[in-house]
């Protein structure tokens, strides 16, 4: 209940950025690369950026003391310096949140980035709370096993449910393949047991939360696949219980 509370006034204090979704989907493209840590306040800001932009990402997570991407990141581009950007769409490496979000926006939607996202100093404040009312969880590293491939979680960045899930995963530091499935119209809002829209749930055709609709029949996130365990699973405590038995040490 707790972490629920706690995770839901992260999302108010940041007034529920990274919700909303773009409502087509950019298919047929290599997923973003981000070096991130889930705490730190300018990468919060990149990753609604991202989820409000519907793309997908690969999370590569830098939690404090950690070194085993940071150094990674460090040989190859001579920095440790977070959030960074790789985009191999467009060949475009970039190193500032500031500059991130505008390349994001001018890129993939044409358009300068709305206030509510872009790195100033407002938001900054806001998303430092955000980190403090979270007691800072996913910003220091624990022991872990290396998984041989990538994690996917299908996420979103304000749903209070999934926030726990990233925050353990850039603890353990474990990568994974973040596919955002942002609420895409006012129907969806609210919990996927108690949307506002009255009637039966028909996501939009041919996006991501149709494709998983068909799937699963229902649209709920967190959900983790785990190609390393063949391990399918929904519910945001049965994942961090997963997740600490399984690569914790």
């Amino acid at each position: 209940m707790f972490d629920l509370l706690t995770s839901t006034l992260a999302s108010q204090t940041r007034l529920w950025a990274g919700t909303k979704a773009a409502k087509t989907t950019i298919n047929e493209q290599d997923p973003l690369i981000m070096y991130d840590n889930e705490a730190d306040p300018l990468c919060r800001l990149v990753r609604e950026a991202i989820s409000e932009l519907n793309l997908d990402v690969l999370i590569i997570p830098c939690p404090k003391g950690g070194e085993r991407h940071k150094q990674q990141l460090q040989e190859m581009y001579s920095t440790d310096k977070i959030p960074f950007l790789i985009d191999k769409n467009t060949q475009t490496i970039l190193n500032s949140a500031s500059e991130i979000i505008s390349y994001l926006y001018k890129y993939y939607a044409n358009s300068s980035a709305p206030i509510r996202l872009r790195a100033n100093i407002f938001n900054y404040a806001s998303s430092t709370s955000a980190s403090l009312i979270r007691c800072n969880a996913g910003k220091t590293k624990k022991p872990a096993l290396e998984p041989t491939d990538p994690l996917v979680l299908y996420s979103f960045e304000s749903s209070p449910y999934s926030r726990p899930v990233r925050e353990t995963l850039c603890e353990l530091e474990l990568p994974y393949l973040l596919v955002n499935l942002g609420k895409q119209q006012f129907g969806e809002l609210g919990p996927a047991t108690r949307r506002l829209g009255p009637g039966e749930y028909s996501p939009l055709p041919e996006t991501k939360r149709s494709a998983f609709f068909a799937e699963h029949g229902t649209v709920q996130v967190p959900f983790l696949k785990d190609p390393n365990t063949n391990v399918d699973m929904f519910e945001s405590r049965a994942i961090v219980k997963y997740l600490i038995a399984t690569y914790a040490v």
